[in-house]
C-alpha cells in the first residue's frame, strides 16, 4: 500500500499529478475559447485616398447657470422657464452638436435642477454636463 501507518519511517516517493492535470486542461480549455477572440476578423480592402479638412467650427457649450434661489440664467442672461425652453429649441434645431453646461448652486434643491433638466431634455438636448467646484 502506498499510503503507511504513522510507524513506519518510509517516504512517500509519488506526487500527485491528478490536480497539475485538471489545471492545465482548464488552461487549454480557456485558451481555445480566446484564441478565435485575439485574432483580427477584418476584411483587407483599399481604400481611396483624400486630404483631410478641418472644421473651424467648435462647438460652444451655453451655461446654465442656477443660483440659490433657483433662478435661471444662460450665459450671464437671465430667463424665465419657458425662454429657456425655447431658446433650447431654437439652439438644438441650429446645432446637432449642442451641449448644455448645468451649473448649480449647492444650496438649490434636486427637485429644481431636475425640472430644468426635464425641461432640456424636452426640448431635444442630448448632450448634457454638470459643472462643480474641484477641491471644496
Amino acid at each position: 500500500m502506498a499510503f503507511g501507518n504513522s510507524s513506519e519511517q518510509d517516504m512517500m516517493s509519488e506526487i500527485n499529478v491528478t490536480p497539475l492535470v485538471d489545471v492545465m486542461l482548464v488552461l487549454l480549455v480557456v485558451f481555445i475559447i480566446t484564441a478565435p477572440l485575439l485574432s483580427p476578423q477584418s476584411l483587407k480592402i483599399n481604400l481611396p485616398k483624400t486630404t483631410t479638412v478641418a472644421s473651424d467650427k467648435k462647438p460652444q457649450p451655453v451655461r446654465l447657470v442656477i443660483d440659490a434661489h433657483g433662478n435661471i440664467a444662460i450665459n450671464e442672461a437671465h430667463v424665465s422657464d419657458e425662454g429657456l425652453a425655447e431658446m433650447l429649441r431654437n439652439r438644438v434645431a441650429a446645432d446637432t452638436a449642442f451641449q448644455l453646461q448645468i451649473e448649480a448652486d449647492k444650496a438649490v434643491p434636486y427637485g429644481r435642477v431636475a425640472e430644468l433638466m426635464a425641461i432640456a431634455q424636452r426640448a431635444g438636448v442630448a448632450k448634457l454636463s454638470f459643472i462643480t467646484l474641484a477641491g471644496h
